[in-house]
């Protein structure tokens, strides 16, 4: 058995494609323990630092001293416990959505809600940008898959003009993200909200990326732009800004129903932790109350620091202006991207290197992500470092 992994391991390493795991021996935090070394974390989506907060701790704690530490069973069997409902109730309330639905990862996510809204000859309508788990779930889902460029609000136009043509009165689903997790840019919103509207669509929204970060006490893009109703299918995650673990959809009481019934990934998993739902009700609570939205106003401020102090140069000239904590520092060669994040790290710096197939070959890069926990000359230094090891 081992030997039929030799070869296509020994590939892996040719192409420096490899990957290893890094035991971590410390909590989140722009600082953490890696091998008994300290190093500045810029790798995390723990955007607003909570992670590691008082507020999620206690929340789990009361959560395992009243309902135990596992769930026992599938929320449809007698997994439903009091957090799980309490949780959803606020996430809905906070989107502003009709209701809302947990699942055990974004992933699961994903993986349970596409299928359960297209099947066979309906048809996905996909960015080619788009996180591997919104791919891996229209291709399970058996519809017609058509990738429009990243962004290209024609080509997605040409797309629904020929679905329209090739397969009227079959449910089209067009699938996005609000903020791209390599590239750290938006989708054009308004733009695809007409276009869905023009054609009849529907549209499913992935606001891992820009919740806790963008909008009104950070509910996301669609809310930024008051257009939470017309979006369809609101996805997000709560392991990133929200620093717990799971994910969700939100949208109409219709909807959530339905997956309820449909979402494979739901019906058939273990709910999770209610510990862990506790900890993520705390987690919209906390961005709900005026702390939360200064705790977001200064995210938005370091991001501009790092918008300010980045250099540009080379591959990355032109860095996109949008307001998110992502910020690709595009190298290209994967090997030499390996390199400048291990010099990083010998310098103090934790900024894994991104390649292929999470990036296009050739793309390679650092993904750099600041949270509101770092402090101005943690990313001044680290803006200094890029710049004395890229030159």
């Amino acid at each position: 058995m081992e030997d039929l992994f030799v070869a296509q391991l020994k590939a892996l390493r040719a192409a420096s494609l490899d990957r290893h795991l890094r035991e971590i021996s410390s909590s989140q935090g722009p600082e953490i323990e890696i091998a008994g070394r300290r190093l500045l974390n810029f790798s995390s989506n723990d955007y607003l630092g909570l992670a590691n907060d008082s507020r999620l701790r206690h929340a789990a704690i009361s959560g395992i001293n009243e309902f135990g530490v596992g769930a026992g069973a599938s929320r449809l069997i007698s997994g439903t416990q009091s957090p799980h409902v309490r949780l959803e109730r606020a996430l809905a309330k906070w989107k502003g959505t009709e209701a809302a639905l947990c699942f055990s990862s974004g992933y699961a996510a994903a993986l349970g809600a596409t299928p359960a809204l297209v099947t066979k000859n309906d048809v996905v309508l996909l960015d080619k940008l788009c996180h591997a788990s919104l791919i891996d779930a229209a291709k399970l889902s058996g519809a017609i898959l058509r990738v429009f460029p990243h962004n290209n609000l024609r080509k997605l136009e040409s797309h629904l003009e020929w679905t329209r043509r090739e397969y009227a009165g079959r449910r089209v689903l067009i699938v996005t993200e609000s903020v791209f997790s390599m590239d750290g840019d938006r989708a054009p919103l308004r733009e695809l909200v007409d276009l869905k509207k023009d054609f009849g669509a529907l549209l499913m929204l992935d606001e891992a990326h820009a919740v806790g970060v963008i909008g009104p006490h950070g509910r996301g893009l669609a809310a930024a732009e008051k257009l939470s109703k017309d979006v369809d299918v609101q996805m997000g995650t709560l392991s990133k800004a929200l620093g717990a673990s799971g994910g969700y959809i939100c949208g109409s009481h219709d909807l959530i129903e339905w997956l309820i019934n449909r979402a494979r990934s739901f019906i058939y998993s273990t709910a999770p932790p209610p510990a862990i739902a506790a900890a993520a009700l705390a987690a919209v609570n906390f961005l709900s109350s005026s702390e939360g939205e200064e705790r977001r106003l200064l995210l938005q401020e370091r991001i501009r620091l790092m918008q300010e102090l980045l250099p540009r140069t080379g591959l990355n000239k032109e860095q996109s202006a949008d307001s998110s904590a992502i910020f690709p520092w595009i190298v290209g060669d994967e090997q030499a991207t390996l390199d400048l994040a291990a010099s990083l790290k010998s310098e103090g710096f934790f900024v894994p290197a991104i390649r292929y197939p999470t990036v296009a070959k050739g793309a390679a890069r650092l993904r750099i992500t600041v949270t509101a926990a770092h402090q101005e000359d943690q990313i001044k230094a680290l803006c200094h470092a890029i710049r004395r090891n890229s030159a």
